[in-house]
């Protein structure tokens, strides 16, 4: 009896140290299980995160169109002095890329020097031209072309770069195809534009010159371009003031949305000044020979035929458009001094005040003396320094983002 319960204790005993072990096992087993998984995965190479657009990627991408707005900038300079030389018609094809080389020996300059003589430029207003002279104006007018593919440049190949990093946000993507696209369409115009003066006129005996028309679009496409760059570009650089929005706030960002719009219009007046060489025609201040409307105002017909093709009148608008941009700003500046505003909002209508009047007093010097060269390119660029100051008073008008 005694014999048979020992035998089953040790059968029990053996049983349940067996079923002990097979849980130890099983539970070793599962642990290095999970421990060899987790090897596995950290060993795996890990997927390359894609950049999110953030405030480091804005600040890139606002200096990288800030960047672009000042070679906007240098375009529209350098095609003023080209325009002003007269330079914009000595080279009378249009290549992409064949032309990016300029002629290197003498035989290639004469034969380039006699495409220019078949054309009315030289025909009717330098036919005694000689080809040192016929150099400095081709290379003018070559620089302004490697310029403006310089400005294509600077838009594309970044902008496919940053594109791939993911540093555009889906809004972004639009506004930079946008302006991509507008650059091509810009080089597009200005050819357009320059075939208009190589055109055979028989039945004018007026100086060769581009189309008034075809110069403001290039220069109003230009602005564009510059403003939406300059634009985007401070507003993803600046952060926007927390400004409540009271009535006179309201008030003064209206106002600085209509004197904007003025300047604008203003310098695209001056277009149509460039084009018709209507700075050479009633060449006094503040009167016009003597009188403040002159009597030749209105004498195209139909009447509306003299806002953009009569000289005199297209001076009396810019003159006009030129004192309501300085009035314009000159309330803005008195209406703004007596709000709180930021610091940077102060300064940025400070400085448009500034420029205003330094405008002014360049315009009015350039009229008086007869429109010479280097004084008309500096009252040109200051047309876009005055529009430069407009933008970034409005960025920082802006209202908060939602």
């Amino acid at each position: 009896m005694l014999l048979s319960k020992l035998r089953t204790a040790i059968f029990c005993g053996c049983r349940y140290a067996g079923k002990g072990f097979q849980q130890n096992s099983r539970r070793q087993w599962l642990v290095r299980r999970n421990q060899s998984s987790i090897t596995v995965e950290a060993r795996t190479p890990s997927t390359p995160a894609v950049a999110v657009p953030n405030a480091t990627t804005n600040r890139i991408v606002g200096r990288w169109l800030l960047g672009c707005s000042g070679l906007v900038v240098g375009a529209v300079v350098l095609g003023g002095v080209t325009r002003l030389t007269e330079s914009g018609l000595s080279m009378v094809d249009w290549h992409l890329v064949r032309e990016m080389k300029p002629p290197q020996s003498e035989a290639e300059w004469e034969a380039e020097f006699s495409k220019y003589k078949q054309f009315p430029e030289f025909k009717i207003l330098n036919h005694e031209m000689t080809l040192p002279e016929f150099k400095f104006i081709f290379y003018m007018e070559w620089g302004h072309r490697m310029w403006g593919r310089l400005v294509g440049l600077a838009y594309i190949l970044p902008a496919a770069y940053f594109w791939k990093k993911g540093y555009f946000t889906r809004s972004m993507k639009g506004k930079v195809l946008g302006l991509c696209g507008f650059v091509f369409f810009q080089g597009l115009l200005g050819w357009y534009m320059v075939k208009s003066g190589l055109e055979e006129n028989p039945e004018s005996h007026d100086v060769p010159r581009v189309s008034q028309y075809r110069l403001c679009a290039h220069l109003g496409s230009a602005l564009v371009l510059y403003c939406a760059s300059l634009w985007t570009g401070l507003t993803l650089m600046l952060p926007a003031h927390k400004m409540a929005d009271s009535k006179r706030l309201m008030q003064l960002r209206k106002f600085a949305k209509g004197t904007g719009g003025l300047i604008f219009l203003t310098a695209l007046s001056g277009a149509f000044v460039a084009g018709l060489d209507a700075g050479l025609v009633y060449n006094s201040f503040p009167k016009m020979a003597d009188k403040w409307i002159p009597d030749d105002i209105l004498a195209f017909s139909p009447a509306l035929k003299n806002i953009f093709e009569n000289p005199t009148t297209v001076q009396f608008d810019h003159r006009i458009l030129g004192i309501g941009s300085l009035t314009a700003i000159t309330g803005l500046y008195l209406f703004s001094r007596r709000m709180m505003l930021p610091r940077r909002a102060k300064i940025a209508i400070g400085l448009l005040a500034a420029m205003a009047y330094t405008q002014v007093a360049l315009g009015i010097s350039t009229l008086l003396l007869y429109v010479p060269t280097p004084l008309a390119a500096t009252h040109q660029s200051g047309s876009v320094a005055l529009l430069t100051f407009a933008i970034w008073v409005l960025a920082e008008l802006r209202k908060m983002p939602k």
